[in-house]
């Protein structure tokens, strides 16, 4: 009987939703981003109680003894308040997604088609223990007309509800229903369960968080999910690359924030190099923290250098399928850049991969050959990102092929209908 209730419940709160959900999409691109400039002033105006309820959020995650890569992905500072502004400003500055013209044309019959962008409708975000996800999910969606349910998870609940109540409090200023932005603050799994079969009502899901996560989401929906599995990326050092290039983006890769999806995870190294290149990078990285798992070639070169006292053991083959989010890096010497790219499309998860090298030829091959949704040149991979590309905030990066793949931003909110105009013309 208590499911029963809570099914009414869900489907009242949808319907309220989908009310809401028109009059957001009908909204001018001045008004949404009027919207977006007060939303980006309340936080930095709140930002202290925001920062008081990630600080009971910390307390507790420290209290389960969570991982440091963990705690770092939920700690809210004042830096990062101003970049969650920061990123909705940066949607002003973009064009409206909505009301494009794609293409327009005159049909056989002398009528005009055009084939116009317009919002998804409904957008169901479940997510882990990044609470910025909060802030950029409303914004993009306030931004691409949709409205938006989300989900975060229990580790960041204090801090979540804080954002969103800040941004969904701006909208009665402009007359619009609260109710096109929504926060599912009940710990309560079932209602995750419930939601994924309203498909009546939900247009597309959204998960944000681990593998067991994406992989239970996309069992149970009934609704369309844009998948994020995993970031198991690479970067492959190829014989030409200038190393000192090679050693930059290597540990910024894999050092910068080692918590996100595009950090590097897996290193290869061409053999023509490795026994230069290799001891100069090893060392850098143990300064920075990192633990090593090494193929048998790349660890014999490493003690070889007097560095096997280091935090280093043999890789297995398991690892090279592992996202760490963690100071640890898998290394393996190839052959050559064959070798590296059946190792990333066997091993790697679509997301983000890169190649050094001052080989034009190779880098092609490399750009062409390995099937993720970004492949970079003398590039770190921690460049896989919304904001970074100039698409602004981003809901995620696709590994999927339809209906986005990469940064999951603005365009990505939107799908298309057809406009026909005539004049009186019936078919014969």
């Amino acid at each position: 009987m208590a499911m029963t209730r809570l099914n009414k419940k869900i489907i009242s709160d949808l319907e309220k939703i989908r009310e809401a959900a028109l009059g957001l999409a009908s909204l001018s691109s001045a008004t949404k981003d009027r919207i977006l400039a007060s939303q980006a002033k309340a936080l930095l105006k709140n930002s202290q109680l925001i920062l008081k309820a990630n600080k009971n959020d910390l307390i507790a995650a420290r209290r389960k003894g969570l991982t440091s890569a963990f705690i770092d992905r939920l700690t809210i500072d004042k830096t990062r308040i101003r970049k969650m502004s920061d990123s909705l400003r940066a949607l002003i500055a973009l064009a409206d997604p909505v009301g494009r013209t794609i293409k327009r044309w005159r049909s056989p019959s002398g009528f005009m088609i055009s084939k116009v962008s317009i919002p998804l409708g409904i957008i169901l975000i479940i997510y882990e223990s990044r609470p910025d996800v909060t802030c950029d999910s409303i914004g993009l969606c306030i931004k691409s007309g949709n409205a938006v349910v989300l989900r975060g998870g229990s580790e960041a609940i204090y801090t979540n509800r804080a954002i969103f109540k800040v941004l969904s409090s701006v909208l009665s200023d402009f007359s619009v229903n609260k109710a096109a932005i929504n926060f599912v603050s009940s710990p309560q799994r079932k209602i995750v369960d419930l939601l994924l079969k309203k498909d009546k009502y939900i247009d597309v899901v959204i998960p944000r968080g681990g593998k067991g996560l994406i992989e239970k989401i996309s069992r149970l929906s009934r609704i369309p999910v844009i998948k994020h599995y995993q970031g198991i990326c690479h970067i492959y050092v190829d014989k030409y690359a200038d190393l000192n290039m090679a050693l930059n983006l290597c540990v910024n890769a894999k050092v910068q924030r080692p918590g996100t999806c595009n950090a590097m995870e897996t290193m290869l190294i061409h053999q023509a190099i490795a026994d230069k290149f290799l001891p100069m990078v090893i060392k850098t990285l143990f300064i920075k923290g990192v633990k090593i798992r090494a193929c048998p070639r790349s660890l014999k070169i490493i003690r070889g250098h007097g560095l096997g006292h280091g935090p280093v053991r043999l890789v297995r083959d398991q690892d090279y399928f592992r996202e760490y989010l963690d100071l640890i890096l898998n290394v393996r010497i190839v052959p050559d850049l064959k070798a590296a790219l059946t190792h990333i499309n066997h091993y790697g998860s679509h997301h983000s991969d890169a190649i050094v090298s001052a080989d034009k030829d190779n880098a092609e091959e490399f750009l062409r050959g390995v099937d993720s949704a970004c492949v970079y040149h003398n590039v770190s991979t921690r460049f896989t990102d919304g904001y970074q590309f100039g698409m602004g905030a981003e809901m995620g990066i696709s590994t999927d092929r339809l209906h986005a793949r990469g940064p999951v931003a603005l365009e990505e909110l939107t799908t298309y209908k057809y406009m026909i105009r005539g004049k009186g013309q019936i078919r014969n």
